[in-house]
């Protein structure tokens, strides 16, 4: 049975299939709904057992002592030296993949002009990706008014989980004016 997907009703046609509610897991997020018997939905690929399934095995060896936490920590981007379209474009460069980059550029670019505070005054959507409400961004950073580079990141990982990637999102920004 097919639905009208709930989670993009902009997108006509686009069909989602139905799922029975005690099929989704509790904590799964609106438009990544997946029924239980999924293997991801249950931290499993295909072909693998549950460790209850498996047949006893020897422990590991003890592992070789971890790495310092701060060699694990991504390592931080630069902050532009202005906030000139130029400056946050190369910004992006070193956050977004090549492969990518032109779609990205083309949407910032539409939504905002590379403007860091750039407000909607109708919808109040804010900043380069112009997300509504703007405040979605401080899941990438407390400084996602400001921060250039928080806004790219959020912007990327947006596209990324809704569309895919950001030359989905550009395919559908060109048939849809928005993203």
């Amino acid at each position: 049975m097919a639905v009208q997907d709930r989670h993009h009703p902009q997108r006509p046609g686009r069909l989602a299939e139905a799922v029975r509610p005690e099929q989704v897991r509790p904590d799964a997020r609106p438009g990544l709904d997946l029924p239980r018997s999924a293997p991801h939905a249950v931290g499993l690929r295909p072909g693998r057992r549950a460790a209850a399934e498996r047949p006893a095995q020897q422990a590991p060896a003890p592992a070789a002592p971890a790495a310092p936490a701060a060699s694990a920590a991504p390592a931080a981007v630069a902050a532009p030296a202005d906030n000139s379209a130029s400056s946050l474009q190369a910004l992006a460069a070193s956050i977004v993949p090549a492969d990518q980059l032109a779609s990205f550029d083309q949407i910032i670019t539409h939504e905002s002009g590379w403007d860091v505070t750039a407000t909607n005054p109708s919808s109040g959507a804010y900043g380069l990706p112009q997300a509504l409400p703007g405040n979605k961004m401080a899941s990438a950073g407390s400084d996602w008014q400001t921060n250039p580079a928080t806004q790219i990141k959020w912007a990327l990982s947006y596209m990324n989980a809704t569309y895919g990637s950001p030359n989905q999102a550009w395919a559908f920004w060109q048939t849809h004016n928005a993203y």
